[in-house]
């Protein structure tokens, strides 16, 4: 989430603004170790609002130049 946000130059504030949740719901996603945690709507909500903000997220196996999970801005 971290990387992502930078990637947008936003902050905790407007990252749940434009997800739907409260700044409290993702300082918790955020604060969690390794895999993101959070309720499925929560979950969804935050996706989708990183989707619409032109974040491509990177899962574990998918086509990435240097393996692994991770964020990166659509082309």
């Amino acid at each position: 989430m971290r990387a992502a946000r930078a990637l947008l130059s936003i902050d905790q504030r407007k990252l749940a603004e434009l997800s739907g949740l409260s700044l409290p719901t993702v300082q918790r996603m955020e604060a969690s170790e390794g895999v993101v945690r959070g309720n499925v709507d929560s979950l969804m909500k935050l996706v989708a609002a990183l989707d619409a903000a032109g974040i491509e997220l990177i899962g574990e196996g998918a086509v990435s130049q240097s393996g692994g999970r991770g964020v990166r801005l659509k082309g």
